[in-house]
């Protein structure tokens, strides 16, 4: 009977041991589980931040440059129309000069407003992801 007895007792102890491993196995899976399930979550929004404002800089981009081609285009009108005007071959030479001059000036200050803009677009659209690699190297620094 005591052999018994002390069987019934390491079956008891080994089956109550055997419930609590897998319990505390199950929580820390569930726990693992989340965690990741959360850090996916927070990826995607990384990533939707991180289009979201590529999107923005492309649309201010095409906006900037459906002005100047807008300006351009009345500047070169306008040219025209004083060439037109023009009395002698010497003011066709300075309006074509002033025109010529005006207009490289404006094309160089729309390309430094554009390359403004295209900069701007890829440093907001690259912090949402660098914040989320940095929070993934923190935690694996973290871990060790």
């Amino acid at each position: 009977m005591a052999a018994a007895e002390t069987v019934k007792t390491n079956i008891d102890q080994f089956t109550a041991a055997s419930n609590v491993a897998f319990k505390d196995g199950v929580e820390k899976t569930l726990t693992v589980l989340n965690e990741a399930n959360t850090a996916s979550k927070k990826n995607l929004e990384a990533v939707v931040a991180s289009v979201t404002a590529a999107t923005k800089g492309a649309e201010a981009l095409g906006a900037q440059a459906m002005a100047y081609s807008k300006k351009s285009f009345e500047d070169q009108v306008t040219a025209a129309k004083s060439l037109s005007g023009a009395k002698s071959v010497q003011e066709v030479v300075e309006l074509q000069t002033t025109f010529a001059k005006g207009a490289l000036e404006a094309y160089m200050a729309e390309v430094t407003r554009m390359s403004e803009i295209v900069s701007a677009s890829v440093k907001d659209s690259m912090k949402p992801l660098n914040e989320r690699m940095t929070s993934v190297v923190e935690r694996l620094q973290a871990a060790r």
